[in-house]
């Protein structure tokens, strides 16, 4: 029923974001109080709850790629994009969420 989302590393992700980061549309889809203990650089901030809501704000001329805390709501969010019309090739979900990145990318990120 559900298509594979593409998984994106924090390590793929980080060289992204070092390279051309504007070529992307990173969206955090956490709530704003984990906004608040941390967040990526470069990312717009739409609560998963709020997405349908926001869908007009999603670039679907860009590779978009969705975190949150741990890669679960993300995933449910790449899973309702496809649905509403947004194209698969382009959708990718951090694996194991902004956790992985403190794990293995900002030894001084706060986790929580």
């Amino acid at each position: 029923m559900h298509n594979m989302i593409q998984p994106i590393s924090s390590q793929q992700l980080a060289q992204i974001l070092n390279q051309q980061p504007n070529d992307i549309f990173l969206l955090d889809v956490r709530e704003n109080n984990e906004v608040e203990i941390c967040k990526l650089p470069h990312a717009h901030h739409i609560p998963m709850n709020l997405i349908p809501l926001y869908l007009n704000e999603i670039p679907d001329d860009k590779q978009i790629i969705i975190y949150c805390h741990h890669g679960i709501r993300s995933l449910n969010v790449a899973n309702y994009l496809i649905a509403n019309g947004f194209d698969e090739t382009q959708i990718y979900n951090l694996n194991k969420g902004i956790d992985d990145w403190a794990l293995t990318i900002d030894n001084t990120m706060v986790r929580y």
